[in-house]
């Protein structure tokens, strides 16, 4: 089980954001979402909608206790890996990261409270240079996967890579 935990989301500030986590999160094989913050039903339909076109048993669902959530999932022997520019090098950590089965990746907004910190059982960084909880997410997603991404019989929609354009083709 592959889960990730965005904490913090602000509707106004972070819906673009908090939506592509998700879309970041489904395309690379996560099984779920939650986040925590503000409850926001469009975050989720949208989710919703994606799924219905393109496929996917992805879910997202709003958790108002973050930090319970963690402990619950740290006590059923779920990895707790929190992303931060403070971690240790992902280059040295993937090999130990791959091995693990259920895996929750937490990934911040504002300030992060420093319980996420210790409760994390891998404090992970992408680099120590300041960059976006996106990119973390997506390069270490990217890395547990091998380059796998999402491909559903069920969907009604594929994109198929081409040259130049679009090319979206209609499930029949």
């Amino acid at each position: 089980m592959l889960e990730i935990l965005r904490l913090s989301h602000r509707i106004a500030r972070d819906k673009r954001i908090s939506t592509h986590i998700a879309l970041t999160s489904r395309a690379f094989l996560a099984d779920n979402m939650y986040y925590s913050g503000e409850k926001d039903s469009s975050l989720e339909s949208s989710i919703e909608r994606i799924n219905k076109k393109f496929g996917s048993k992805f879910s997202i669902e709003y958790v108002k206790d973050p930090i319970r959530l963690v402990k619950e999932k740290k006590a059923k022997g779920c990895t707790i890996i929190h992303l931060t520019v403070y971690g240790l090098e992902l280059k040295t950590e993937l090999p130990r990261i791959k091995s693990l089965k259920n895996i929750l990746i937490i990934i911040g907004s504002e300030h992060v409270p420093f319980d996420f910190y210790k409760l994390a059982d891998i404090n992970l960084s992408v680099t120590n240079q300041p960059h976006s909880e996106l990119s973390a997410l997506a390069i270490l997603l990217y890395e547990l996967q091998q380059g796998k991404q999402l491909a559903y019989t069920d969907a009604l929609l594929t994109i198929k890579p081409c040259k130049l354009g679009k090319l979206i083709k209609q499930a029949i």
